[in-house]
This record gives structure tokens, sequence and C-alpha cells, in this order.
């Protein structure tokens, strides 16, 4: 089991957990939780594989993916009054799947030898798209159309990975920046409420 695989998980329990806590604030019974938990967790990398030609999808070739979503979920429903004294709970586990799929994406484009920006691209989609699909499932404008820092600091995390991935350092030592640097983007966006100019 690889440092990248774990991280893969991880990002994916995280956003599942963040996909079932959304959709217990909606209200929602437990099938409609676990579809929102579950399109949140793998949207964005399913999008990203069918955009790249990466067929199966890569939770279809390996369940641990939804047993992961699933435990996940299930974790979220039995502690969801405890978690909900957390301090924006939603939000940290939210930002924390943001920067782990940041990198996820990233590194796969790595892998395929594309172009950079294209690397960068696909950790935007990788990490944010979940979140829209999340948010279009419950009939509100996603979180990256509006609002929040939110794919910007996607794309600042896929570049300073793909900036430290060009220098003698450990890969463990660039995820762990690279997932800080989304973390730091999105906590230092929100405390400073900086969101990008709106046109009218």
């Amino acid at each position: 089991m690889t440092v990248f695989y774990i991280l893969d998980l991880l990002g994916t329990s995280a956003f599942a957990i963040s996909g079932a806590l959304f959709a217990i604030n909606k209200k929602m019974d437990p099938v409609g939780i676990f579809i929102i938990a579950f399109a949140t967790a793998i949207g964005g990398g399913t999008l990203r594989d069918v955009i790249i030609g990466r067929f199966p999808v890569v939770w279809m070739n390996d369940l641990f993916y939804v047993y992961t979503i699933s435990f996940s979920v299930l974790l979220a429903i039995i502690f969801k009054n405890k978690i909900r004294y957390l301090s924006k709970s939603l939000f940290l586990f939210d930002t924390i799947g943001l920067g782990i799929f940041t990198i996820i994406g990233t590194e796969i484009g790595i892998q395929n030898n594309f172009h950079p920006i294209i690397c960068v691209f696909l950790g935007t989609i990788s990490a944010s798209f979940g979140g829209v699909i999340r948010d279009i499932l419950a009939n509100e404008i996603p979180l990256i159309f509006h609002k929040e820092i939110y794919a910007t600091a996607c794309v600042v995390g896929s570049i300073t990975f793909l900036l430290l991935n060009e220098i003698p350092i450990h890969q463990d030592v660039n995820y762990i920046l690279t997932t800080l640097m989304v973390i730091s983007v999105r906590l230092i966006a929100v405390k400073l409420k900086l969101q990008l100019p709106i046109i009218h």
C-alpha cells in the first residue's frame, strides 16, 4: 500500500464525510446522504478519469473506495451530533479533501506525461468538481462559481506540487507541503473574507 494510495483513500474519506454532513444539514434521508457523500467523494476523480480516457474509472476497479465511503458516511451519521460541535466541521473536512485531491489529480497528470498546465487542470478538477456535483444535486449554485476562494486554492496547490517536484526533496514532503499550501490558502481566504471580483 503506497503513500499515494493512502492519500487517495484519506481524501475520499474526507470528502465523503463532508458530503454526508452537507446532506445531513439539508435534512436528507439516509439514501440521499449516501448519494451526496458518494458524489462528493468520487465525482471529481470520475470526471478526471473520463477526460483522460482512464477506463474503468479508478473506484470501479477497487471496491475499497466504496467501503471507505460507506464507512465514512456511517461515522458521519452516528457521530453527527458530536461533529457538529466542532468549529466549521464541514469546512474542515472539505478543505482536507481539497488539499489531498489536488495532489492526486496533479500526480496523475505527471504520470501520464501531460503538459504542466494540463496537470494543474486535472488537479483542480479532481479536487473541486465533486463539490460542484454535490451542490448541483442539492439545487445550489456551486461554491466554486461564487463567494469563496476554492478552485484558486487548488490551482495554487497544483503549481506548488509541480515546482516542488522539480527539486530534490522526498515525495512525501512534497505531498505534505502541497496539502498544507491548499489548506492555508483556503483558511486565509475565509479568515480575511477574500474572494475573486464579481462581474455585474
